[in-house]
This record gives structure tokens, sequence and C-alpha cells, in this order.
């Protein structure tokens, strides 16, 4: 059996964007590699104002959450002091003895390796691959680099991938300024605006607080998808006319409770006299909306009747739900990190248009899969599809 082949992408990633995930992907596939280790930096020697460590670590790991080979690594984040890369990687090789490092670089560091702390020892701890970005310096200078260096004993090969230049100043411009930031994942962007990061002012007062409450209590997949929904039911809600902030924070909190074992679910439940319904009660999936209606109450302190109805109907529904709670509904059935399914495109553009009938379609085709399987759904969903039939923007 070969030598595990480790990639390591350091760095502040401050914030992780869709350059970053790129070369890390096109590195996993072109140099074989096993796995990566997404491995933001914890004190860097050569930068200052850098973003809390905590809030670059939950966003890096909702941006690779569900990405086949991405790793998040904290090895520098948890040490205290300066961080020096040869003493990351000395401690890479003792956690890892038997694999061979291959650490990703863009062109102009490939410049700099001489001025890293005892470069030529993290030569003999590493290999490096290096992306073919934009550079100030000519291809001859790096070419020139890069054979010096191996005259020394290092291992620099081009990484053979068509270059994405993305800048991290100009997007934490755009979020300073309340853009859109283009090549930035939807969970990054809803993290960094919600929370107010860059020197914006935070969208959601309360988020700061919540974000390390959700990333505790949720896993990063869940964590990821969260994000996603929170974006969406915002964006749905202002292409609607609705109240932008409420349906963001009700798809903030919506599966605040996704992640608690069903039997917790069932006493949070019934010590909160939340229901009596014994179908509901036996299913997690269903359990969850109006036990995470309570523990947005309870653990986030959240008391808008508002958000608290819109997480409690996003599983079943309810007839006579606002227009909000089908924001939010749909926004969990169709943020654009959720895995392909029939209907998915067409429930997108119909959200668009009419929140009513994308509803509608999205429970008849749930209602449909379900008979089809042998089961039943849940009356209070049966009843709600009732309801949308009789709606005028349903006829």
């Amino acid at each position: 059996m070969g030598k595990e082949r480790i990639g390591i992408m350091g760095g502040t990633l401050d914030p992780i964007h869709d350059g970053h995930l790129r070369m890390a992907q096109c590195a996993l596939q072109r140099a074989e590699l096993d796995r990566i280790l997404m491995l933001p930096s914890g004190n860097p020697p050569h930068k200052a104002g850098v973003t809390p460590a905590d809030d670059r670590w939950r966003m890096l790991c909702a941006a690779c959450a569900g990405i086949p080979g991405l790793e998040p690594c904290r090895e520098e984040i948890d040490r205290t002091g300066t961080i020096y890369t040869v003493d990351t990687l000395s401690i890479l090789k003792e956690k890892y003895p038997k694999a061979e490092l291959y650490y990703l670089i863009g062109a102009d560091t490939l410049m700099e390796l001489k001025r890293w702390r005892e470069y030529g020892r993290v030569l003999e701890l590493s290999r490096f691959l290096v992306c073919p970005r934009s550079s100030r310096y000519s291809q001859d200078e790096l070419e020139a680099e890069r054979q010096r260096l191996r005259l020394l004993g290092g291992h620099i090969s081009w990484l053979d991938m068509e270059p994405l230049d993305v800048s991290s100043t100009q997007i934490r411009a755009a979020l300073l300024s309340g853009q859109d930031a283009p090549h930035l994942p939807l969970q990054v962007q809803e993290y960094a605006q919600a929370c107010g990061l860059y020197g914006a002012s935070p969208r959601i007062a309360e988020a700061a607080a919540w974000m390390p409450r959700l990333f505790g209590d949720l896993t990063a997949k869940r964590f990821a998808h969260t994000l996603a929904v929170a974006a969406t039911a915002r964006q749905l809600a202002l292409r609607h006319g609705l109240d932008a902030d409420r349906a963001e924070m009700a798809g903030l909190l919506h599966d605040c409770a996704k992640c608690m074992p069903l039997k917790d679910m069932q006493r949070l439940a019934r010590e909160n006299r939340l229901t009596e319904d014994e179908s509901l009660l036996e299913s997690g999936a269903l359990l969850h909306a109006i036990a995470g209606a309570c523990k947005a109450r309870l653990d986030y302190g959240m008391t808008d009747p508002v958000v608290l109805d819109a997480i409690r109907r996003h599983t079943t529904g309810a007839p006579g739900m606002s227009r909000l709670d089908m924001a939010v509904w749909l926004a969990d059935a169709i943020e654009p990190t959720r895995a392909p399914y029939p209907l998915l495109e067409q429930l997108r553009e119909t959200a668009e248009v009419s929140l009513e009938r994308a509803i509608l379609a999205s429970m008849e085709n749930t209602l449909a899969y379900v008979r089809k399987s042998g089961k039943s759904v849940h009356p209070a969903t049966m009843q709600t599809i009732q309801w949308l039939r009789t709606l005028p923007e349903c006829q």
C-alpha cells in the first residue's frame, strides 16, 4: 500500500472563497491527493487585523461541508503564540509519519519561500504545489526560483489548472459596503453579513451570539444548510415584499433542534407541553420543528411570535400559514446547497413568482412520493395542501 498523499492549504483564509476551494479540489484530482487539510492560520506573524479565528473556522467548516476530500484542520488555530509553517509541518509530520505532505501555494508565495522561517527545513518536510494565478513576477522569474529551490532539495510542481483570480481584499470591500461578494460561497456570505464582519454593520443584531451556539448544536453540514436557508429566506422575502430580517432570523434558527437525539426532543416537547400528537413525537424529522421553536425561545432568546411560527411550521406546514412562513418553508426546500431532486429547479423558478404555487407544488410532490412508498403524510400537511388549493393564487 502506497503512502497517503495529504495536501495542505494554509493561510488566513479570511474569508474562505471559491478560489481557495477550486484550487483545493483541483489539487485533489490533478495531484491525486487523498485529502486536503484546510488549515487556517491562528496568529500569522506577517499579518495584522485578521478576523477572529473562531469566525474564520466556522465559515471554513460551512464552506467545506459536503465537499469530499476537504478536511478543516485546527492545528494552527489551537496553538498560542506566533505560528510558523515549519512548526506546523513538523507537528503534521509527527501526526502522519507515513504520509507525503503537499503544501498548496500561489505563484507569489513561491517567491517568498526563501523568507520563511527555516525554509530549508520546510523544503524537507513538504512538497509544494504551485497554483498558476496572476503574479507580479514573470513566468521566467517564477521558473528560475522553482529550479533554484529544486537544487536545494525542494520538490516544487506546477498545479495544472485554469487560474481563478479572486481577491480577498475585493471581497472584504464588497462586504463592507453591504454588497454581494463575487466568488464567495453563499454560506460564508450569509455568516459574514449577518454578523457584520469586515467592518460592516451586523444585519442581525443577535447573529454574533447565535453563531457559536448554532455551530455547537449542529453538524458542519447542517450548519452550512442553515446559513444557506437563512440567505435564501431573506432573498425570497425581499422578492415578495416581506420582512427580510424576520425571514432570515427564522432561517438561522429553523433547524436549531435538528441534531438533538429524538429522546431529548421528546423530553423537551413533553416538559413544555408542545404536543400530544404521538405521530409527531415519534418522528424526529417532524418533531424538530416544534422542538426548534421552543429551543429558539429558551436557548436563543427569540420571542418574536412571527419568527417562532415560521420555525414551528417549516416541516408540516399549517392551514392559514403566513407568506413569511411559506418563504422559510420554501427556502429550506430549495436553498442552493440542496442535493438535486426532481422538481427542484422548477420549484426555484416558481418561488420567484408565487410562494403559494411553489409550496403547493412541493407539498403535492412530497405527497405523491410518500404515497408511492406506501406511507402517509402527516394530517397537518394534508390539511395545508387542501387549504392551499383553495387560494386564488393556486387556481
